[in-house]
Formats: C-alpha cells, structure tokens, sequence
C-alpha cells in the first residue's frame, strides 16, 4: 500500500483514511495507559460523527444495522464480536439472528465506544459492499408498442444472423423486463427501503419536478450498441436510448439522482455519468434468462463462463433500428428476483413525474 495514498473509506456521509497498522510489542503498564483514557479524550475518533451517551455506568451508542448483517460482526464463534470488546473495552449487545433491532455498545470510557462503534461501521460497510444487490432505480421501458417492435427486432435477428458465433434465442431480454437501469442498492431490510423510497420522495422536491417540469419525458430507442472491446466477442448488446427533443433532462434526472442516492450511502459510486442504456441481448442469459444468478453483480461476475457471441452482423444490419417513442413518467425502485402482474420488476416505491 502506497502510505502517501492510502484508501480511502466512506461511511454515512464522512471520509476515513485507511492506515497500514503494524504489530508492536509494549509494556502492559504503556497499553493500559493508551488503551483507557479518559472520558474526554477521544484520541482521533470522530466524536461527534455519532451520538454517545453519557450513563450512570460510563457511556453508551446505539446503531441500527440491517440482521442479515450481524453474522459479520460476531464472527465465526463470536471471536470477531469478542476481539471487539476485549480490545476497545466495551460490551457489545446484538439482537437474535433475523431479529431486526439496535445494536448496543457501552463501556466506562467514551474513547472506547468511539472506537469500537467507528470500527463496526467499518465492517458493516466492507461486507455490506460484497452483498448482491437487492433493488435498483429503473425507467420501465416495457410498454406494449415497445414490447413488439423488440420482439420484431429478436425476429429478425434470428432470422438473418442466427448462424453467427454464439447467436440464439436465449440471449435475448424478458421484453416484459426491458427497462434502464439507473444504479444498483443493498437494502436489506424494510427500513432501508423505506429510507430508499423517503429520498426519491425528496429528490422529486428537490430537482426533479424541476428538471421535468412535471410532465413526462419523451424517449426515443433507436440502434443498437456493443459494451466491450471486440464486437465479435460480445456480451452484452443494449439499444441506445435518447430526449426526442434533444435535451439532455434525462441524463440530468438520473446523473442527480445517483449523486443523491450515493451521497446518501444507499448506493456506490461507479461511473462519472450514468450510461443510459436497455440491454436487448446478454450472455448471462443464455444460461438463466430470468438473470437471477447470484454471483452476476456482486463483485464476482462469472466472465469466464460466458460464451460470447459474434455480434458484428447485427451491429451492421440494426444499427438504426428504431425500437420506439415512450413516455417515462416515473423512476421506479425496483425490486431484484421478483415480478409484477405486468411481468416486470415489482416495485417498492416510485417517484412520478406528474
């Protein structure tokens, strides 16, 4: 690790530097002294990032965290939980497993509460981040005229290219799931959806009323793009999408948006912009065409078992195929492994236009 720029790690809005530690030996009269101070020193712990509560027996946090996520934080025999306490000089309380709860740090001094509070946040955030996605922000894109034509286009593309490398009809999408993805959220609990649905709520306040002018977007989809490198290799294959009057408002609405939700913690930061894009054809479906499989967002997407198509007739002959005009008056917080009566995700909250 580079000293001079080490990670950086963001939790609940702050930034904190990760630290190369190295093991040292001291006298246990030197670690006693360093390890209890006083009640008013906090040492370089961000006191006043949480509240610590001053009780009759020392001090005390309270944090909330997602159930499914306790398991991390007591570690395999409880030793990552009993390493917590032993070194920061606290009591650790944890709700029973899938008991959705507080959890409760106390101690005699307010310096080891900090510390141990600070470094629970820091390992809910690293495994937190390894959890599949759960929902994600989606313009449904799934109207019936739009259905058609992309089910023409599937047509077709059997019909003139089906005898290219790896070309079939299970890398195609659910026309009845087509849609723009806006970013991806870990919600793992019915407080964090609701948290999710209160800020598009306030974004909708905020700027976008603003931005649409509380009308819905017109959006053209017209042609067709490949993501990686070698069109006759391809992956994935995504219809291009664009304002009818030529304005950017709907790359405005989902950029803010993003920031908003990232600013939050609700979602991680990837690109720059948002690359607005409706997948027509992946490879991963060609395997599991609901596109359910757990290890395909997480960190771990499973390349090497793809099997690539040959997508440079298809490039050439559809280039400009115009899949349609839709209205997108609302963004959805769409919902992972699910469906509606519709057929496309269901949702837990929405934001409308109008």
């Amino acid at each position: 690790m580079d000293v001079l720029r080490p990670p950086l790690i963001r939790i609940g809005g702050r930034v904190y530097r990760k630290n190369l530690i190295q093991e040292q030996s001291f006298p246990r009269e030197e670690e006693e002294e360093d390890f209890c101070a006083g009640p008013g020193d906090c040492s370089d712990e961000p006191c006043d990032a949480f509240v610590v509560e001053e009780t009759e027996r020392g001090f005390q946090c309270r944090l909330e965290v997602p159930s499914p996520l306790y398991k991390y934080i007591i570690g395999k025999k409880g030793e990552t939980k009993k390493r917590l306490e032993t070194e920061t000089r606290t009591s650790i309380s944890i709700p029973k497993p899938g008991v959705e709860g507080e959890i409760v740090v106390t101690g005699q001094h307010r310096s080891g509460v900090v510390s141990a509070r600070t470094r629970i946040d820091v390992l809910v955030d690293s495994f937190r981040k390894k959890q599949p996605f759960t929902h994600f922000l989606s313009f449904a894109l799934n109207q019936p005229a739009l259905q058609e034509k992309f089910l023409q286009f599937k047509e077709e593309v059997l019909e003139k290219c089906s005898k290219d490398h790896g070309v079939s009809s299970s890398l195609f999408q659910n026309p009845a799931k087509l849609h723009l993805t806006l970013g991806t959220l870990v919600l793992l609990n019915e407080q964090e959806i609701q948290k999710a649905c209160d800020l598009l709520q306030r974004c909708k306040e905020d700027f976008v009323d603003q931005i649409t002018g509380g009308q819905p977007l017109t959006v053209e989809v017209a042609g067709v793009e490949y993501m990686n490198d070698d069109p006759a290799m391809t992956d994935i294959l995504y219809a291009k999408v664009h304002m009818k009057d030529g304005s950017d408002r709907l790359q405005m609405v989902a950029d803010q948006l993003v920031e908003r939700f990232v600013a939050s913690g609700l979602m991680l930061k990837e690109w720059d912009r948002v690359k607005l894009h409706a997948t027509v054809m992946n490879t991963l479906f060609r395997k599991d065409p609901t596109e359910e499989r757990n290890n395909t967002m997480t960190g771990k997407s499973s390349f090497k078992e793809r099997e690539s198509f040959n997508g440079q007739n298809i490039l050439k002959l559809f280039e400009n195929f115009y899949f349609g005009e839709v209205q997108l008056d609302s963004v959805r917080l769409s919902q992972r492994f699910s469906s509606d009566a519709s057929g496309y995700y269901a949702t837990s909250g929405q934001l409308c236009f109008s």
